[in-house]
């Protein structure tokens, strides 16, 4: 397999895992918002068990050092296939979808909000 296959096969892995999590990320209040609280429970596990593997990889998702292998590439997204602006603010806006996620699913969870 040559390196430019290897690489686009590791880009579209690494685009499904961020479009699962994103998913996650987006589904969290929405399933919140309806009362389900133990689907919202099972995609911040998900989310958190992410954020673990990140921790423990210094912020980098390791699929991002199997693409290394096959570039000199080093922009924010040679890695993944996203828009080079979101690859380079992904763990801002995300991250920040995701407390707020989490606080409205214990502001909800706990009743104090509608």
């Amino acid at each position: 397999m040559t390196p430019r296959t290897s690489l686009r096969i590791v880009r579209t892995v690494h685009t499904v895992a961020w479009a699962f999590f994103a998913g996650c990320i987006l589904a969290i209040p929405v399933f919140a918002e309806k009362g389900a609280f133990a689907t919202a429970g099972i995609l911040i596990a998900f989310v958190l068990l992410e954020v673990l593997v990140l921790a423990l990889n210094r912020w980098r998702c390791p699929l991002t050092g199997v693409a290394a292998r096959y570039t000199e590439d080093r922009r924010d997204n040679f890695d993944i296939y996203l828009p080079l602006w979101l690859a380079r603010y992904n763990k801002h806006i995300f991250g920040s979808l995701f407390a707020l996620g989490l606080l409205y699913t214990l502001l909800r969870w706990r009743g104090w909000l509608g």
